[in-house]
């Protein structure tokens, strides 16, 4: 694990990264204090437009108005 403190981490940013994307801990403390860990970011899932196209049918009846009792209390009366 390697630890910087925050002045040399503003510094050296481009480094620390490095040294996290080879699979080294870096911590980032503050007076000797641990405040900041470097964690790995996920990617971003890509979106598929119109992927179930076709897979999923709603029925007409969907849009009819909801009966007195359900529609009370959807409102929280």
């Amino acid at each position: 694990m390697y630890f910087v403190n925050v002045h040399q981490a503003k510094t050296e940013l481009s480094r620390l990264l490095a040294r996290f994307e080879a699979g080294e801990d870096v911590v980032i403390a503050r007076r000797g204090e641990p405040v900041a860990r470097l964690v790995a970011c996920k990617a971003p899932i890509k979106r598929q437009p119109d992927l179930l196209k076709g897979k999923i049918v709603v029925p007409d009846s969907f849009f009819d108005p909801l009966p007195k009792d359900e529609l009370t209390a959807w409102e929280g009366r």
